[in-house]
């Protein structure tokens, strides 16, 4: 038997218990490292310890060969019998989700076919303008690969060659962006396989002092999960990722802010209901994403940066098309994807198209001000 390997200790304890069993049973088990580009015990600094910043990590792995994929078996010789096999369909995987299950699969792309499909068009018609237009929420202006990547679906050296060869060429500004994207998807993994904590615990041990709301039922953060704060782009993210099972990365970037600093909200809130809705989940990305708003993890962003979603969305979504997709109580004819919300969410949240709009549970000023205050009275 043979297998990708992962990295995160749940996946590692299972491997090596299934590996074990194997072996004892007289079974050859073996693991690759597919996954990423680099294993995590590959790539030290000058003193030996792995990185803890982004930056040097990035220049250490940018000038490193990165393994050229095996191109695909010529002919592969099939088994001459018939296999017991469990039914898919009989697992119940999407049950959880009941009525949102069939909205969210007609986004979802999935498979290896669908990946390369992914990769070649990004490869050639968007590669070369991603760093301008990544940013954008309301165009198609990334790769759309994290769910594949996630699923193991395509692998990061074949994105990375992929791009590379444009780089050889000359590339862009986008082409080296998407490079560094990559690389900060090995990092988040790096730093998962070295400090494990960071999944459940705040990576800087200070921040473990700070008064962070931990209720998960406060009324401010059903209104987040639910897309009701009243404030426009932070509500539109929340329901593009539960209509789609995906999130804008620069949504993402301004859901958590808000969560963590204007609602001054536990990160590992947010960081498990990223966990329950996205398609593209991944342990490593998703903590160390939100430890990085939260700015209680390696090479965070500063607490006192707070994203103002009001300024945000007049600079990446200046025409509100974004915000019209999403949010049907701003529109006087709501869009098939926003009315799509209301059919996805849970019947017991009792929301509808036809509800007023809220006023925000709390104002960008309001927010920031007591986020600051916070984090100048903190004891840390």
């Amino acid at each position: 038997m043979v297998w990708n390997r992962l990295y995160d200790p749940k996946s590692q304890e299972r491997d090596s218990h299934v590996k074990t069993a194997l072996k004892e049973a007289g079974r050859d088990a073996m693991s690759f490292a597919a996954h990423l580009m680099c294993e995590p015990w590959t790539v030290s600094s000058g003193s030996g310890s792995f990185y803890r910043v982004y930056s040097p990590f990035w220049k250490a792995v940018r000038g490193r060969d990165v393994k050229t994929p095996l191109e695909k078996p010529a002919s592969m010789q099939a088994i001459d019998r018939d296999l017991a096999s469990d039914q898919i369909a009989d697992w119940g995987l999407a049950s959880d989700m009941q009525r949102g299950a069939e909205i969210v699969s007609h986004y979802a792309r999935v498979g290896e076919r669908a990946a390369q499909d992914r990769l070649a068009i990004f490869v050639d018609q968007e590669v070369q303008d991603y760093d301008r237009l990544r940013d954008i929420p309301s165009v198609l202006g990334t790769s759309g690969l994290s769910e594949n990547l996630a699923l193991g679906e395509i692998s990061p050296q074949l994105c990375w060659h992929a791009v590379w060869h444009l780089v050889e060429r000359g590339g862009t500004s986008g082409t080296e962006t998407f490079l560094k994207e990559l690389v900060w998807r090995e990092f988040a993994y790096h730093l998962m396989y070295h400090t494990p904590h960071i999944l459940e615990q705040n990576w800087r041990p200070e921040w473990d002092k700070f008064p962070w709301n931990s209720d998960e039922h406060h009324p401010h953060v059903l209104a987040w999960k639910q897309g009701r704060t009243g404030v426009p782009f932070v509500d539109a993210a929340m329901r593009e990722m539960y209509v789609t099972g995906r999130m804008h990365n620069r949504g993402r970037m301004i859901v958590a802010s808000y969560l963590t600093k204007h609602l001054m909200t536990d990160w590992r809130i947010g960081q498990r209901w990223f966990e329950q809705c996205l398609i593209d989940w991944d342990p490593a990305s998703n903590a160390m994403g939100w430890q990085w708003s939260a700015g209680s993890g390696p090479d965070a962003t500063p607490y006192f940066r707070i994203f103002n979603a009001e300024t945000q969305l007049k600079k990446f979504d200046p025409k509100g098309t974004y915000v019209r997709q999403w949010i049907a109580e701003l529109s006087q004819q709501p869009s098939a994807t926003a009315e799509a919300f209301f059919e996805a969410i849970p019947k017991h949240w009792q929301l509808s198209a036809n509800m007023v709009y809220p006023d925000p549970i709390v104002t960008m000023a309001a927010g920031r001000e007591a986020a600051l205050s916070a984090y100048k009275d903190r004891e840390f």
